[in-house]
């Protein structure tokens, strides 16, 4: 009779465990549609990158958009005293507001979401332009090249997402592009696209149909891949579909931090290295010259000899004869 109850508790228990489970870690950490803010790549630590994530997000955030500003607790307790001497339904009414200037003090500008990859972090960002953030830090990093990360590889903005399907990426793509591309405005631009986690979408049939469509917004888009205006970002992680349009995309190599950072070798001044070039050619020219003169002159003396001892040889024989 004892069994009989031991398994209906840890059958509960696993129920309750499980529930609870799902509660606590599904929703708001993680990645889902209807986000913005931005994608980051880091090399086996993503603890590290998130921090590193942090730092370089807020320096460059306070320049352009202030210091995050908090909202204390300040006078808390005159408003519970003065809440005593009121009416428990002005007092309720009090306790609510407060409630909801807590929670919208816990959203925080930058907050850390798993992305449902590995080594890729995704941090959700609130009242600030994502791709306006990242071009700034990127063009900072760019003239002064000073490393400010050892982990962050790149650094994505997203603007838009959507399900990580053909069809709802056409369609959100077709509001979503305009701004950009529909007529009077056009660009040259490229479509990187890549996809984690995902097997239901091929990288040849998404950038068809999303060429296509910049095509039909106007026909004077152009597909440049050497140097274009504009870069079409298309990230699929799982179910989430992550896109941006960014320039300086080739110019800021792919966004990436480690790469922007490093000092471009010198390129040799044309005029010097064809001097230097053009200079042992025209001594072995000078070489040869000279080798083809001295073996004409000892061919003429050998010509000289030759004819000498033929008619050396044609006296002898005339003499023999």
């Amino acid at each position: 009779m004892s069994a009989v109850p031991n398994e209906l508790r840890k059958r509960n228990k696993k129920r309750y465990a499980g529930g609870h489970h799902n509660k606590r870690y599904k929703g708001s950490r993680e990645l889902e549609v209807g986000m913005e803010g931005i994608l980051i790549t880091c090399n086996m630590n993503e603890k590290k990158c998130t921090a590193e994530a942090f730092n370089l997000l807020n320096e460059y955030a306070d320049k352009l958009y202030g210091p995050e500003k908090f909202h204390g607790n300040a006078g808390s307790s005159s408003d519970e005293e003065e809440a005593e001497e009121e009416d428990v339904d002005v007092a309720l009414k009090k306790e609510v507001a407060q409630l909801q200037a807590s929670r919208t003090k816990q959203e925080r500008r930058f907050l850390a979401l798993d992305s449902g990859a590995n080594n890729v972090i995704f941090i959700r960002t609130q009242n600030l332009e994502s791709d306006k953030l990242v071009h700034h830090i990127l063009s900072d990093l760019h003239t002064t090249k000073k490393k400010k990360s050892r982990v962050i590889l790149r650094m994505l903005p997203v603007t838009g997402t959507c399900k990580a399907f053909q069809e709802d990426i056409v369609r959100y793509l077709t509001t979503f592009l305009e701004p950009w591309f529909k007529t009077p405005n056009y660009a040259t631009y490229q479509i990187a696209f890549k996809a984690r986690n995902s097997s239901h979408n091929k990288r040849d049939e998404i950038i068809k149909a999303v060429a296509g469509l910049v095509g039909k917004l106007n026909p004077k888009n152009k597909v440049d891949l050497t140097n274009p205006e504009l870069t079409i970002i298309v990230e699929v992680i799982k179910a989430v579909c992550c896109i941006s349009v960014v320039k300086d995309y080739t110019l800021y190599r792919k966004y990436n931090v480690q790469e922007i950072v490093k000092v471009d070798a010198p390129k040799p001044d044309a005029t010097s290295a064809k001097t230097d070039a053009n200079t042992p050619e025209e001594e072995g020219n000078q070489k040869e010259g000279d080798t083809k003169h001295e073996d004409k002159t000892g061919d003429e003396e050998n010509g000289k000899s030759v004819s000498q001892d033929d008619k050396e040889v044609d006296k002898g024989q005339g003499e023999g004869e």
